[in-house]
C-alpha cells in the first residue's frame, strides 16, 4: 500500500482501501497460511510536516494446532497507528513493510485451535479433544 503524498490535503483527511495477496509481503510459513487477501482500510491526516495513518487490516488465516494438529481458522484483525515526517523530496510513503511487521508480530508463537484444547495421546497419538482412547494412558 502506497500513500502519494499530494493527494492528502494539508489539514485534511484521505481515506483509502486496498486488497493486498499474502504472497507479495511473503507472510506465509509452515504455520500460518492465508484463506484470503489483505483487506486495508486507511485513514491518512496531514498535518504540518507529517503524515498519521490510522489502518485497519483483516484477513481470514488458518494454521495447525501445535497440540492436536487440527486445521482451524481464525480471523486477523488490527488497528494500527502509524506516523511518517514528510520530507520535501518525499512523493509517496509505502506501508508495506510495516503492515508486514505489523502482522507477523501478532502470530502466535503455539496456536492453538482452542485454549483448552487436550492434544495428542502420547502413547497412541489419538486426539484427546475426541474423547479417551484405550492405550491405558488417558
Amino acid at each position: 500500500m502506497k500513500i502519494i503524498i499530494n493527494q492528502v490535503p494539508q489539514g485534511g483527511l484521505y481515506l483509502l482501501e486496498e486488497e493486498i495477496k499474502p504472497a507479495e509481503l511473503d507472510l506465509e510459513t509452515d504455520l500460518i497460511k492465508f484463506r484470503s487477501g489483505l483487506k486495508l482500510k486507511a485513514r491518512v491526516f496531514r498535518i504540518t510536516n507529517a503524515l498519521t495513518i490510522e489502518l485497519n487490516i483483516r484477513a481470514a488465516l488458518f494454521s495447525s494446532c501445535s497440540r492436536c494438529l487440527d486445521e482451524f481458522e481464525w480471523e486477523f484483525n488490527k488497528d494500527v497507528r502509524l506516523n511518517y515526517p514528510l520530507e520535501p523530496s518525499g512523493i509517496f510513503i509505502d506501508l508495506d513493510p510495516a503492515i508486514r511487521e505489523e502482522i507477523i508480530l501478532d502470530y502466535p508463537i503455539k496456536p492453538l485451535c482452542r485454549p483448552d484444547c487436550k492434544g495428542l495421546c502420547i502413547k497412541c497419538g489419538k486426539n484427546k479433544n475426541e474423547g479417551g482412547c484405550n492405550c491405558g494412558s488417558t
